[in-house]
């Protein structure tokens, strides 16, 4: 392949017929606009695009065209998204228009991709097979810098292998980054003597753009061992900064916050396929995909293809982790495994701290259904010699 090949779902006006419509976003996207012009000379024409494949979909159809590459700017993602997410979502021949996929050519991938990526981070945690468990801090902001840390303690002594921020905080006067980070950590070495794991703690530096290199490095000079960004509010190219910096030594977890508004609609938008590809490409360890149980809209079928996208070879880059994340708790544990298999985060808020014993109980619980699926155990088989697992089964069930 040495071209760009991308796939759309649309339903075209009433008044244009199928094939107008996928020539009109091919034409608006490459080299064509409303009407004939006299500037178009002859050479230009090898920058066209062209149609591949038309067919109907439900409501509407897909179709596959093809960018040539020259239109593209070798390693420039926000010129990519220009051409293959561009004017097109506007056109009015298109009653509806979602991006289902892109595939690029290598030539158009000169990232290198994750640092750590899928085998990094177990290599630094010491699994080799079995889903990571992560917990998010809960209440998501309100708490001040000591009681996070002795939330992230107790998740640690039950077992996670990933604490991490929610989106929503990052250095507010209530909870300041300085400080909680250096206490989180500090609790973390302490969960570490005494169980000898190693836990990982993303804090959330995300920030204006021109900052938030410098803001990583802050943060890692304190101590810390993961980084996160919301990688849709902060832009893609920070993710790129952040990942390509020299000084940038740990893994880094991507939350998508703000992607409903684009991905939720399955009829327009963007589809989370090729927002994974782009966080893959420019070295996110781990990124938020969804899941097939939790509270979150989900289609299972997309997030099957969307994790595949994130682990199957692409151009020697190393894997990004995917982590399954909204509503889960360890009765949701065996169908999250079963869909999407054993190379998950399955990350659980208040599916951990809203465990009747506490935060350490319900880290245990989850880290005993992640043990009972491994061992071909049923949950309510497994709960009934582990009490931390049969509480929480009685609180939310199974499924």
């Amino acid at each position: 392949m040495q071209d760009v090949t991308a796939t759309y779902y649309f339903r075209p006006r009433a008044d244009t017929t199928p094939e107008q419509a996928a020539q009109a976003i091919v034409e608006e996207e490459t080299t064509g606009t409303w009407t004939d012009i006299t500037t178009t000379t002859e050479y230009v024409r090898r920058l066209d695009g062209e149609v591949l494949a038309l067919e109907p979909s439900g409501n509407g159809y897909v179709t596959q065209v093809r960018y040539p590459a020259e239109i593209f700017e070798a390693g420039n993602v926000p010129q990519y998204l220009s051409v293959i997410a561009g004017n097109l979502f506007g056109l009015g021949r298109l009653e509806a228009v979602r991006l289902l996929d892109v595939d690029f050519p290598e030539s158009l991938v000169p990232f290198k991709g994750p640092k750590f990526g899928l085998e990094g981070v177990r290599k630094l945690i010491g699994t080799t097979d079995r889903p990571h468990v992560g917990t998010i801090i809960k209440p998501k902001v309100g708490l001040n810098p000591k009681d996070t840390a002795e939330v992230a303690y107790r998740a640690a002594i039950g077992g996670v292998d990933l604490i991490k921020d929610d989106e929503t905080l990052t250095d507010q006067t209530f909870c300041p980054l300085d400080e909680r980070l250096q206490a989180v950590m500090e609790r973390l070495d302490e969960a570490k003597e005494e169980t000898g794991r190693q836990v990982l703690y993303a804090v959330n530096i995300s920030a204006r753009a021109d900052e938030i290199v410098a803001r990583a490095e802050h943060a890692l000079d304190l101590g810390a061992n993961m980084l996160m960004i919301d990688v849709i509010t902060c832009g893609f190219t920070a993710l790129q900064a952040l990942a390509e910096a020299p000084s940038v030594k740990v893994p880094i977890h991507v939350h998508r916050t703000m992607h409903g508004a684009i991905t939720r609609n399955p009829e327009h938008g963007i589809a989370m396929r090729p927002i994974a590809r782009i966080v893959r490409m420019l070295g996110g360890d781990q990124l938020h995909t969804g899941t097939v149980s939790g509270k979150m809209s989900h289609d299972v079928s997309e997030l099957k293809g969307d994790n595949l996208a994130l682990t199957e070879p692409y151009f020697g880059l190393e894997p990004t982790f995917p982590v399954a994340s909204g509503g889960l708790h360890p009765g949701k544990v065996a169908a999250e495994i079963e869909n999407l298999g054993t190379n998950i985060v399955l990350q659980a808020g208040g599916g951990i701290h809203g465990h009747p014993e506490g935060t350490e109980a319900g880290a245990r619980a989850m880290r005993q259904a992640v043990d009972a699926f491994m061992q071909g155990i049923s949950a309510e088989e497994y709960a009934k010699e582990h009490y931390e697992l049969a509480r929480a089964l009685e609180k939310w069930g199974n499924r």
